[in-house]
C-alpha cells in the first residue's frame, strides 16, 4: 500500500511536491487566497495522496452531504506538513487521519501507545484552531506478521510467544524499523524478541507488495504489514496480538477546523466513524486497490448507502 511509508515517516517532506484534485472548487490553488469560509454548513473535506484516505473522506463527504451540508473536496493533497496548516487556518474543513501519528506530528515528545492514552494526549495537542470528533475503532496501524504455517508450527498468537525463537526470525521492514524506537528496540523491550543484524531484512515499500512476497515465500519469517493490508486476509497471513502496545494506536479520526466544529457535524461523523471498523477498512481497501480497482467514490458511496448512512441521521 503506498500509504505505509507516508505513515510510518510521519507523512514528512512532501509539502513542496504539493498535488491536490479539487472537485466543485474553481480555484486551481489547492488551497486557494481567499480568507476561510466561516459558514458552518460549507464543508471542505480534504484527503491524502493514498487510496484509503481518499475512500475515508469520500464516505465523509457521502454523509455529510445527505445530512444537508454543502461539501467540496481537495483531494490527494499529501504530507501532514501540507494538509494540517491548512485545516488550522480554514482552507480545508476537515480531513480523514490518524490519531498515533498525528498526536506525534503535533507533539514531538509525545509517548503514550495505548488507544485512551493516545487519545487524552491528542485531545490536548490540538490547540485552539483544532478540534477531532471520535475515534473510529478502526485502525491502521504497525504489526508483526508471519504466515499461517509459522503461527501454527510455532504456536504463536502473540508476538511475545515469537521471542523464545528469535534467533530464527529474519524480520522484514522498511530500513528505519531498525532504529524507530516502536520498531526493533521496542520488540526487544516490551516483548524480548532479539532480531540479530544480520537477521534484520530492510525492505522499502512499507508493507507493500514486495514485504508481503517475501513473507509468503519464506525470505523473512515476521514482518511489518499494515493492519488494514488487504494481503494479510488474501494469503492467510496472522497478525500477531501487541497486549503491551508496543505500536502507538492509529485509529482513523476526523481532524476539524474548530470553526466548523457544529454538533450536528460531529453528530454525522460520529455516526461513521462508529460503523468504521478495521474489517470494514481492509473491505474498502481491497475493493479500491484489488482486483476490481473500483474507483473511492464509488467504494464510498456504496458502503454508506449499505449501512443507511446516505440519509440524515437519526
Amino acid at each position: 500500500m503506498n500509504s505505509a511509508v507516508l505513515r510510518w515517516i510521519g507523512c514528512a517532506g512532501l509539502a513542496v511536491s504539493l498535488l491536490a484534485t479539487t472537485t466543485a472548487c474553481g480555484n486551481s490553488d489547492p488551497f486557494g487566497d481567499s480568507p476561510a469560509d466561516t459558514d458552518p454548513n460549507h464543508i471542505v473535506i480534504g484527503s491524502a495522496n493514498f487510496p484509503e484516505s481518499e475512500t475515508v473522506a469520500d464516505i465523509y463527504a457521502k454523509a455529510l452531504a445527505a445530512n444537508g451540508f454543502q461539501i467540496s473536496t481537495k483531494l490527494n493533497i499529501g504530507s501532514r506538513e501540507a494538509y494540517v496548516p491548512a485545516v488550522q487556518e480554514g482552507s480545508i474543513s476537515l480531513i480523514p487521519d490518524y490519531t498515533g501519528n498525528l498526536l506525534r506530528y503535533l507533539d514531538k515528545s509525545a509517548t503514550a501507545t495505548a488507544p485512551d492514552e493516545v487519545n487524552r494526549d491528542l485531545q490536548k495537542a490540538l490547540g485552539s484552531d483544532l478540534t477531532i470528533a471520535t475515534p473510529a475503532p478502526g485502525e491502521d496501524k504497525d504489526a508483526v506478521v508471519v504466515t499461517r504455517e509459522t503461527a501454527n508450527t510455532w504456536q504463536l498468537t502473540s508476538i511475545a510467544d515469537l521471542a523464545p525463537h528469535s534467533a530464527e526470525v529474519k524480520f522484514g521492514a522498511p530500513a528505519e524499523f531498525r532504529e524507530r524506537p516502536v520498531g526493533l528496540p521496542g520488540l526487544k523491550r516490551n516483548y524480548d524478541l532479539d532480531i540479530a543484524p544480520e537477521n534484520f531484512v530492510p525492505i522499502g515499500d512499507g508493507g507493500g507488495p514486495a514485504t508481503v512476497q517475501a513473507l509468503a515465500s519464506g525470505q523473512v519469517t515476521a514482518a511489518d504489514i499494515f493492519t488494514t493490508s488487504p494481503a494479510i486476509k488474501k494469503n492467510d497471513f496472522v497478525v500477531l496480538a501487541d497486549p503491551k502496545n508496543n505500536f502507538p494506536a492509529q485509529n482513523v479520526v476526523p481532524l476539524i477546523n474548530a470553526k466548523k466544529r457544529t454538533d450536528k457535524l460531529i453528530k454525522v461523523l460520529d455516526a461513521v466513524s462508529a460503523r468504521l471498523t478495521t474489517d470494514e477498512l481492509v473491505a474498502l481497501n481491497e475493493a479500491v486497490s484489488g482486483e476490481t480497482k473500483t474507483d473511492p467514490q464509488a467504494a464510498a458511496d456504496a458502503w454508506v448507502a449499505a449501512r443507511g448512512l446516505d440519509k440524515p441521521v437519526g
